[in-house]
């Protein structure tokens, strides 16, 4: 043994080349969202590849983690820990998926090891060890058939079939075999070898999109990707993704991370759906994830809808994307009749009542002239649940405040014997004085909802009719042909079979007076798709007032002009997606700290604090769109700092939020 250089009995000897790994630890500390280093010994060098999970010592505690490279030395400048165990050599996380993942936690103002929990799923050994199978054969370009409706549509396909970068915002037909086009576009891609990834909101959606890309592609050569599946059963569809064995992907907002291999082409089918928004830190969106996606790997992106949002809208008018819309001569070939309260003296002569009643007249004939005709009737109502809002007493304009055009609210209570006046739900500030300047009214009254006995009223008035209802617990996903009264919440409406003769869509006033900023913007997205499961020749009826803006662009099938007044609107009222704002909420002291040691950018601005339930408080910062990685970034800093102090208190962070309230 006596001259020979041996390591001592047990002893581990750091890998001969690049012995250092660069690992992201499973630690949720703002101020730990960094790379750690540690020593990859000589038996786990060959395990040891970049993007495995591996377990180490952190905090003098064992903690998982993700292996993000390995370098030939460490700037640490002390003696470095030797990786506890490699868990497993499986390379899980993909370059591409790890520079997406650090993207979105940037954007959002979160960390990685956040956004990795969502991009890769739980672990299964047995599952892991067991292969994938062969890669799926291409299959041969669609016809282009499906997209001759639309003036671009045929232009897209061939991008994508020749591999250039097409980045496009589609608005769908009335009644449009949507799942149908966008195998189409997906098949297109499909057949150059590359991969293709479409993320929709729901299940219902998923199921009928697999069954269309599997009648292109194969059964063999698409997979869907949801939470509903059990952990098992997920993990393996997502190794055949990874391994490339699968080269198409459908799935719901999760599937956002989908490792595809040569990904081609990303898509997001109704991005406005609040099911695209992840409800976890830090809280990305489907649309964003995957418009960060597209520049980052240069594929196609197919932003696609029967309504389009604001954001949608943004991304046409910056020349980022190009937009797929048909002519109006096609349009007014095959869209419903469109009727709303009001839009013409004679209602009001046939129904003096048409305004102020839940069910007048004209959606009566229309639901008896569907029923008639043998065909089912759509009935959507707003769900319950919504935040009450304060009203005009007089016309039912919402309340807003004068200041910022947030909406009123009544904090309750009183102050000298006297009820406390109303106030701004976003910028706090006190409305004594209300006046309406759509009626010069000063009466407020609260919004309510009353659509709960809906299906047995109208199986009072329709007798012999049966009546279904769709939503909550009970969804329902087809219904059959012959005359019957559907009953859904917006979002649960079932697909009928040769499309519905009617479709009421009830209590308009309740969507439209939300206290939420895209209260307009949800409002007609869900009136459009209830009203694009009517065939072309039945009648959409709408009980709203036909004077008002999301009313009008139902009756005309123009979400295009909405989008674009309401970007206008919010570009003059300083709300996204003209600009990048942010809500952060805590307790009093815990905000007012975290607000004390923010460091805005000049243009920055904070609005409120207003009081929130359980004697919290919410701020609302706002910034320009070219101060928005600044924002984030302040925001992060601030966060580290007090995680680093470890302060008693959280506060919590959201970035481009669905709600402000």
């Amino acid at each position: 043994m006596a001259g020979r250089a041996s390591a001592r009995r047990g002893e581990r000897v750091p890998a001969a080349s690049l012995p250092v790994a660069r690992v992201s630890v499973d630690v949720p500390l703002a101020h730990l969202d960094r790379p750690f280093d540690y020593q990859v010994s000589t038996e786990q060098d060959a395990d040891a590849v970049p993007g495995c999970r591996v377990r180490v010592r952190f905090a003098g505690q064992l903690v998982d983690g993700y292996l993000l490279e390995r370098v030939e030395s460490s700037e640490y400048g002390r003696k470095l820990t030797f990786l506890d165990k490699v868990i497993s050599p499986e390379p899980v996380l993909s370059p591409e998926v790890a520079e997406l993942a650090r993207a979105v936690a940037d954007r959002y103002a979160g960390s990685l090891i956040d956004v990795l929990r969502m991009a890769i799923p739980p672990r299964h050994a047995r599952v892991e060890a067991k292969p994938s199978g062969e890669p799926a054969p291409v299959p041969d370009a669609p016809p282009d058939t499906g997209w001759a409706r639309y003036p671009f549509g045929p232009n897209l396909l061939d991008a994508l079939r020749s591999g250039r970068a097409a980045r496009a915002v589609w608005q769908a037909l009335p009644a449009e075999d949507w799942p149908a086009r966008v195998a189409e576009a997906v098949a297109s891609v499909a057949s150059t070898g590359k991969g293709a990834l479409v993320v929709v909101p729901d299940h219902r959606d998923l199921a009928r999109l697999h069954a269309a890309c599997a009648a292109l592609v194969g059964e063999a050569g698409v997979v869907s990707l949801s939470a509903d599946l059990g952990p098992s059963e997920r993990y393996k569809r997502w190794l055949a993704v990874r391994r490339g064995a699968v080269r198409v992907v459908v799935g719901t907002r999760g599937a956002s991370f989908a490792p595809v291999h040569d990904l081609g082409l990303v898509a997001v089918w109704d991005d406005g759906d609040d099911l695209h928004t992840e409800p976890r830190m830090p809280y990305p969106n489907v649309r964003d994830v995957l418009v960060q996606r597209s520049h980052l790997t240069g594929a196609s992106l197919l932003v696609g809808g029967f309504a389009r949002t604001a954001e949608a809208q943004l991304l046409v008018d910056s020349g980022w994307a190009h937009e797929v819309v048909a002519a109006r001569e096609t349009l007014r070939a095959v869209a419903p009749r469109v009727a709303a309260v009001g839009d013409n003296d004679w209602q009001e002569v046939k129904d003096p009542a048409a305004r102020s009643a839940r069910l007048p007249s004209i959606a009566f004939d229309a639901a008896r002239a569907a029923l008639a005709a043998d065909t089912p009737v759509l009935i959507q109502v707003p769900r319950r649940g919504y935040v009450p809002a304060l009203a005009c007493g007089q016309c039912r304009a919402p309340a807003r405040c004068r200041r910022c055009a947030g909406p009123l609210a009544l904090p309750g209570g009183t102050q000298d014997g006297v009820p406390r006046p109303a106030y701004c739900r976003w910028c706090g500030a006190t409305e004594a004085a209300f006046r309406c300047p759509a009626c010069g009214s000063r009466r407020l009254r609260g919004q309510v909802i009353g659509a709960r006995r809906t299906a047995e009223e109208l199986g009072r008035a329709f007798s012999g009719v049966p009546v279904r209802t769709s939503g909550g617990d009970e969804v329902l996903s087809t219904v059959p042909r012959g005359s019957s009264l559907v009953v859904s919440t917006p979002g649960a409406e079932p697909v009928a079979e040769g499309g519905y003769g009617a479709a009421l869509l009830l209590d308009g006033w309740a969507l439209l007076t939300r206290a939420d900023l895209r209260a307009s913007e949800e409002a007609l997205r869900r009136w459009m798709t209830a009203a694009a499961l009517v065939h072309e020749a039945g009648r959409v009826v709408v009980i709203a007032d036909s004077s008002l803006a999301p009313v009008q662009a139902l009756v005309r099938w123009d979400p295009v002009w909405h989008a674009r007044q309401e970007l206008a609107a919010r570009g003059e009222l300083g709300f996204p997606p003209a600009v990048r704002m942010a809500t952060v909420d805590g307790s009093p002291d815990a905000l007012a700290g975290l607000l004390g040691e923010l460091r805005l950018p000049a243009s920055g601005e904070i609005l409120g604090p207003v009081p929130l339930a359980d004697d919290r408080e919410r701020a609302l910062v706002r910034v320009p769109r070219t101060e928005g990685r600044a924002l984030a970034a302040t925001l992060s800093e601030v966060q580290a700092i007090r995680s680093a102090r470890k302060e008693p208190e959280a506060v919590r962070v959201k970035l481009d939020p669905l709600e402000v309230l």
